[in-house]
């Protein structure tokens, strides 16, 4: 269980590192698309199942807390995406269609949430689509 529960944790970490690749394709996270991230979490993820983290908190809110600490460390959205890209790999039984296509739903909503997707989030969710066909 305790396995189960980490890989859990972990997943929602990494969505966390791949929403962030997302909003900042163009070099900039807006105020708009961290919102966005927060609402969707906040309406979608944490109803996808009851695994919390050590903080007895819903594990969907490391989604937020990734997010914001790699904004605080400025890491680029390439490297966030490989992290996100590598555990998929590792681990693709965890992304059920459901779950891909509430990845997809959020991606989206986070790209179009500032003056809609432009080329560099664009890119980014091809990249998305085409790891996800893989």
């Amino acid at each position: 269980m305790l396995n189960s529960k980490k890989i859990g944790i972990e997943i929602y970490q990494n969505l966390g590192k791949l929403f962030y690749a997302v909003a900042m394709a163009d070099g900039t996270a807006h105020v708009k698309e961290l919102n966005k991230l927060k609402e969707i979490v906040r309406q979608e993820w944490i109803h996808v199942d009851r695994i919390e983290d050590s903080f007895h908190s819903d594990a969907a809110y490391q989604i937020e807390t990734v997010f914001d600490w790699l904004l605080e460390k400025e890491i680029n959205s390439e490297d966030s995406f490989k992290e996100f890209s590598d555990f998929y790999k590792e681990y693709p039984e965890l992304f059920t269609k459901p779950i891909k296509s509430l990845i997809m739903q959020t991606a989206n909503a986070i790209a179009f949430s500032y003056a809609g997707k432009n080329k560099s989030e664009l890119i980014v969710m091809a990249k998305i689509a085409l790891l996800f066909k893989k």
